[in-house]
């Protein structure tokens, strides 16, 4: 696998419950070894300290969470990621692949709770040290389609059927969390590429490769 002494490569993938996060990772970072050293990982989690705030966050025996208190966990786990994981592999020359970042706290807690998305920004600014991907994916679902296959699906923190803490959600907000998503695909042209999670993993997949092989050639890594 090729190692670069430039600074690394960090992308993420964003999206509301449902969309495809984990499988489009998976599809990429099988690719992406062929080649290159790549670090995959998740939020919140990443790292031993985030995995036990995630239990905390997506435990439905606490529906009683203030947003706020949600937010700065959310920020919590992050600035552990970023100050373990991320800015190591940044210096390393390496590539970050994560599923969610600041934009699922922007969507989640800034739009959808209503907490302000200047406040989960200050916060995040904190959290991240400044570091900002270079690639975001956005995979895009209707929100009633994306929440009935995360809420069917096995092997995750929440049971099958109901999902965890925040998939417990109404659709009402993850109607919010997606108007949220889109707000900031809008906004951030350049960073994030937008693409429909609602067709077959293949065509989604083939997308989401073409948008990372225009990142990696614009930097010089080749495809």
């Amino acid at each position: 696998m090729a190692r670069h002494a430039r600074r690394g490569i960090f992308i993420t993938i964003e999206g509301p419950e449902g969309a495809g996060k984990t499988t489009q990772a998976k599809l990429l970072v099988e690719r992406l070894r062929r080649r290159y050293d790549v670090i995959y990982s998740r939020e919140p989690g990443g790292t031993p300290v985030g995995e036990r705030i995630r239990a905390l966050l997506l435990d439905d025996a606490h529906p009683e969470m203030a947003a706020q208190a949600e937010m700065l966990l959310f920020a919590a786990s992050r600035a552990q990621f970023v100050a373990e994981v991320v800015e190591p592999a940044l210096r390393e020359g390496r590539l970050v692949l994560s599923e969610r970042y600041v934009d699922a706290s922007l969507a989640y807690q800034g739009y959808a709770r209503g907490l302000g998305v200047d406040v989960v920004r200050a916060v995040n600014e904190v959290a991240t040290r400044g570091i900002v991907p270079d690639l975001t994916v956005m995979l895009d679902i209707e929100p009633a389609v994306g929440l009935a296959r995360a809420r069917a699906a096995g092997g995750k923190e929440g049971r099958q059927g109901r999902g965890d803490r925040l998939e417990q959600e109404d659709l009402s907000f993850f109607r919010q969390v997606r108007a949220g998503f889109l707000k900031i695909a809008t906004e951030e042209r350049a960073r994030v590429r937008l693409i429909d999670g609602g067709r077959t993993p293949e065509a989604v997949h083939a997308d989401v490769v073409r948008a990372v092989d225009e990142l990696l050639s614009s930097r010089g890594w080749g495809t």
